[in-house]
């Protein structure tokens, strides 16, 4: 579902409420985190029983290369990739006049400068990246750097342009700035490089993805995967680029495009291929194989980056990045039922009438067994710690559906300020399909963290053969 509003009641969110009729007949769930980024709590479709998905980048670029006068080099990306020298141009920047319109490039922004045959400065944002080159062309441009602003920080689009064009991150836009306000005649050039692979810092979380804590599920990490979803390939009902031709059929018309909207039908799409490998597994099964066996780590391992700022959070990746090789083999996987839903609704506080609305029955929550979120017998952790609440003790059943004699330890790492006390220290299963319990006691060292603060860990039940990864956070309230 590449679709959602933003946050809000389960009981009011129509996605909500029919994923939960898909789910009690056996089908996943799998919907769009939202593109809300990077404001925190933005994120949509964020019930426990949806698989909500973030969109993370790959390592392909599709080249274009800014060259400045004074010989630095900047790597940005266009769908356009048109033969053109490096013969230096004048640059611009309507933006020197300090007004919206012209820093954006919008219509009527090009008044008061010449930019006949020069290379326009545009910062992204107000409309979309195609008419600022529009209105440049339209102007007697023959260029454009389109430059990202400091909360979308390396994310950049490979766009079908009508001109010459360069979209830049937001640490070489402002490299380009310097040089164009501190040269007297700054000058720049655009060449094509055609698609390259092996970009680092591959993958990383977009900075559009939306991100948690979810405002909804406060006991439940949000989103639970990230996959690829920017500058992805996808057909198009349009002709595109500086010559449409209306003689082509629109059935060869392609375009990349961006978005948690392009990333969750990558998860749908392995959630088919998972169903049909493991017919007998309940969503919650399949969604617990794809969470726990999700990478953490880059192409070069290093953590995965956050393309707005620094390394990725549980609250901006979940679990980490998708990896449907793995999944198949889970080894162990945290299962769910229908009416655990059920306990967990009325445990968060949800009225009869309420919760009746989602589950589409009667119900009465002074006859069901009340859960908090965090109880619920999910993949990832997320404890909420105070000064009245120092010690919150949680439990989890998994499940072994790996093989028959197998012996899992625990490999974990505390997030800070925080101690985990994880009760037994070894699994050891001796069939398929048999359940296992332990129980997680998470409490203070030494004096509380300041409220509004959080930290991160992880726990892991290791075999030799596999590794079943959960992420942990803890937050200060």
């Amino acid at each position: 579902m590449s679709l959602g509003s933003g946050p809000e009641p389960l009981y009011q969110d129509s996605i909500a409420i029919g994923s939960f009729a898909a789910m009690k007949t056996g089908i996943v769930p799998v919907a769009a985190a939202g593109n809300n980024g990077t404001f925190k709590s933005m994120l949509s479709n964020d019930a426990p029983w949806i698989l909500t998905v973030g969109a993370s980048s790959t390592d392909r670029r599709m080249r274009a290369v800014v060259k400045l006068g004074n010989g630095e080099k900047y790597y940005g990306e266009s769908a356009y990739q048109p033969d053109t020298s490096d013969t230096q141009l004048p640059l611009v920047y309507p933006g020197i006049k300090k007004t919206q319109e012209t820093l954006s490039c919008q219509a009527g922004s090009m008044q008061g400068f010449d930019v006949k045959g020069k290379i326009v400065l545009c910062g992204t944002g107000h409309t979309d990246n195609t008419e600022k080159g529009e209105v440049v062309k339209k102007a007697g441009g023959a260029g454009m750097i389109v430059m990202n602003q400091p909360w979308q920080g390396n994310t950049t689009n490979a766009d079908a342009h009508v001109i010459p064009t360069s979209h830049v991150s937001f640490k070489d836009a402002w490299d380009i700035l310097t040089y164009f306000e501190s040269t007297a005649n700054p000058t720049a050039s655009i060449t094509f490089e055609g698609t390259k692979f092996g970009a680092p810092l591959s993958p990383a979380v977009s900075d559009f993805s939306s991100r948690g804590p979810s405002l909804i599920n406060s006991g439940i990490i949000k989103p639970d995967i990230v996959a690829p979803g920017v500058n992805v390939l996808a057909a198009w009902p349009f002709q595109l680029g500086p010559n449409p031709s209306p003689t082509t059929p629109t059935s060869k018309t392609f375009r990349f495009a961006s978005g948690t909207s392009m990333a969750t039908p990558h998860v749908a799409g392995i959630v088919a291929l998972l169903k049909n490998s493991h017919p007998k597994w309940s969503p919650a099964a399949i969604k617990s194989a794809l969470m726990t066996t999700a990478y953490v780590k880059d192409r070069e391992g290093k953590p995965i980056a956050d393309q707005a700022d620094g390394v990725a959070t549980a609250f901006a990746m979940g679990s980490g990045h998708i990896d449907p090789v793995a999944a198949d083999d889970p080894g162990l996987i945290y299962d769910l039922q229908y009416y655990d839903y059920v306990h967990y609704l009325c445990g968060i506080g949800y009225t009869d009438k309420q919760v009746s609305a989602i589950i589409r029955g009667t119900e009465q929550c002074s006859q069901v067994k009340k859960i908090g979120a965090e109880q619920l017998n999910y993949p990832s952790f997320l404890v909420s710690l105070t000064s009245s609440s120092p010690t919150v003790t949680v439990t989890r059943t998994v499940t072994n559906v790996g093989d028959a004699q197998e012996t899992y330890s625990l490999d974990y790492k505390e997030p800070q300020d925080v101690s985990m006390v994880v009760t037994p220290l070894t699994l050891k299963f001796s069939k398929v399909d048999e359940k296992m319990s332990y129980s997680v006691t998470f409490s203070f060292k030494g004096n509380p963290p300041a409220k509004g603060l959080f930290s991160e860990g992880y726990l892991s039940w290791v075999s030799g053969k596999h590794a079943v990864r959960s992420p942990v956070v803890a937050t200060f309230t």
